[in-house]
């Protein structure tokens, strides 16, 4: 499971470079995502909807997407209303405070079906996050993050992006504010976004496997603008993403060696 210290710091693009690396390497990948609150969504070939990050990771698997690998989706539509997707087909617009009450056993529900689904096709699941698993003001109601963790048994890989500074403070503060047990299921550490000189950075990743006892599995570099070219759809254009560009860049990045032993999955 990739984790991550907060919104924005690349777990998509990171969970997508892993299923395009396992993929490679001869596994039967899927991507999943619990919950996923976004706007950009997917029509399957099934017309059900999904986030079209999950789409773009599924792309990346090599695979067809379905709605089991983004169960819940909620599409904001603003005033803290949002629109429910349920296992790709709509609920209807809804506050928060009505789903997060009389739905959320519903979304546990087809969470947990689905994942199974997955695991029952698949050799390997790569499972995303959202935001930070320790907002501790939701914490009772999280159907994304360690619960899903748990759930799957699954080792997690926390994300940190360094770009926007405060990286040390990020990592260090959320395996602090983890359960013990929580802190436990997180095996590996990678640092997203770095632009500079790597050699600079070998102190601060001594520091960090010192202060968490975690090993730093890579520092991946700043990738986004890599990712693809435009191309032409219609009159309006659409970036392709190069998934053989950014698995190399992230591979190269991550010592895989250690990425298959803290992960459990076998090479």
């Amino acid at each position: 499971m990739i984790q991550g210290t907060a919104s924005s710091v690349g777990k998509s693009t990171v969970a997508a470079a892993f299923c395009r690396i396992l993929k490679e390497d001869g596994f039967k990948v899927a991507p999943f995502k619990a919950q996923n609150m976004s706007r950009k969504t997917f029509v399957t070939r099934s017309g059900d909807e999904i986030s079209v990050s999950q789409a773009m990771q599924a792309e990346a698997a090599g695979i067809t997407a379905t709605s089991d690998m983004n169960p819940v989706l909620l599409k904001p539509l603003g005033d803290m209303v949002s629109d429910v997707v349920i296992q790709g087909k709509p609920l209807g617009s809804l506050p928060a405070s009505e789903y997060r009450d009389e739905y959320l056993s519903e979304m546990k529900t087809a969470i947990y079906e689905s994942y199974c689904r997955l695991s029952g096709e698949y050799d390997v699941i790569i499972i995303e996050g959202a935001g930070s698993p320790v907002e501790v003001n939701l914490k009772d109601r999280d159907i994304v993050n360690m619960s899903v963790a748990k759930m799957a048994q699954a080792p997690v890989i926390l994300v940190s992006d360094i770009s926007l500074g405060g990286v040390f403070a990020s990592l260090v503060g959320t395996l602090e504010l983890l359960e013990s047990n929580e802190r436990d299921m997180v095996t590996g550490i990678i640092i997203n976004k770095f632009m500079g000189d790597i050699k600079l950075f070998e102190p601060g990743i001594e520091f960090l496997e010192r202060r968490t006892k975690k090993p730093v599995l890579g520092v991946v570099p700043y990738i986004d603008s890599r990712l693809g070219k435009e191309t032409k759809r219609g009159t309006r254009p659409r970036r392709r993403i190069d998934f053989a560009h950014l698995a190399q860049v992230v591979r190269q990045s991550i010592d895989m060696n250690t990425f298959y032993s803290v992960s459990g999955i076998r090479s």
